[in-house]
């Protein structure tokens, strides 16, 4: 068998190491895109931690709704985190190489944290319903050892097969080309680069986007469309109201992930809607796990008063 006439450890170079173009076709916005990004993630960590702390300390918010609230919080830090430091070492430093295991771990934590992220609001979805439409029984159907199986098997359902999907991809033979043309290592983007025949590779990304991002969303639109059914029938006005409002946070929330993630892998693959692609992907991974904290916190009471009851005791002391 004939070698290539580059060295071997050129070869193995070019093999082990991804270049992420991220926004390099703006060369002149570099220190102003780090100087957002960075602000971004100082609100996202500040944030969703603030929810996660009060959510476990305060004793007005210890039911089924907050539980689920405090692990989507901490989720939400997660799942910034696997791409957001990177990115922004990338614009500080200019130097956008990736290796291969560190893009593979990246990518596998992202859709790890994806997956969860769909099955969570799944099941923050599952608890409006039996809160509204069963409100009798909900303390028995939701009690705490259900509560803990729930987040459990939204942890880890996902995992194995986030892990073996990771494992097919970076499997394949890449060629050509080493140029991310993305800001992490996403899946279709990285296929773009494989050498031969993927077209198994992308039915399993569909299949995936369809198990963890499709299933959880109609799942919800049929939580959500009880959920309706049974506030339309209220008898009054301010009934109907407090209960939309309890809901109406949680669907924005859904609305934005669903919409985007679905959107990004399920629509037609063209070069020409990877520019695209990065757009909507800064939703999904960036710009929704900022507003989330805005959109519980806002639109509840519960969550604002024990936000200024910390606040208190922080300023008192």
């Amino acid at each position: 068998m004939h070698h290539q006439e580059k060295p071997p450890e050129d070869n193995l170079t070019e093999l082990m190491e991804f270049v992420l173009l991220g926004f390099a076709d703006m060369p002149h916005l570099q220190w102003f895109l780090f100087g957002l990004f960075l602000i971004i993630y100082i609100i996202i960590l500040m944030s969703n931690g603030t929810i996660f702390l009060i959510t476990k300390m305060d004793p007005a918010l210890q039911s089924p709704m907050y539980f689920f609230l405090a692990n989507f919080s901490f989720l939400e830090i997660c799942y910034v985190s696997a791409t957001l430091p990177k990115m922004l070492l990338n614009l500080g430093t200019q130097r956008r190489r990736i290796s291969l295991v560190a893009c593979a771990t990246q990518m596998c934590f992202t859709l790890m944290f994806g997956g969860t992220e769909g099955l969570l609001l799944a099941v923050m979805a599952y608890d409006r319903y039996v809160a509204i439409c069963n409100p009798l029984h909900y303390p028995l159907v939701m009690n705490h050892r259900v509560c803990i199986q729930l987040v459990t098997g939204s942890w880890t359902i996902g995992f194995p097969v986030m892990i073996e999907h990771t494992y097919q991809i970076f499997s394949l033979p890449f060629c050509g080309s080493k140029q991310i043309n993305h800001f992490f290592c996403d899946m279709l983007p990285i296929l773009r680069l494989a050498c031969g025949d993927t077209f198994v590779n992308e039915m399993l990304v569909y299949i995936l986007v369809v198990s963890f991002a499709m299933v959880p969303f109609l799942l919800i639109l049929g939580s959500y469309s009880k959920i309706i059914s049974i506030i339309l029938k209220l008898p009054s006005a301010t009934s109907r109201a407090k209960a939309f409002s309890t809901c109406s946070s949680h669907l924005m929330v859904v609305v934005l992930f669903f919409g985007s993630a679905i959107v990004t892998y399920l629509r037609p693959n063209t070069r020409h809607s990877e520019g695209t692609d990065k757009v909507i992907s800064l939703f999904y991974t960036i710009l929704i796990p900022m507003f989330n904290p805005m959109i519980y916190s806002l639109r509840n009471k519960d969550v604002i008063m024990a936000l200024r009851k910390l606040l208190c005791k922080y300023f008192t002391h």
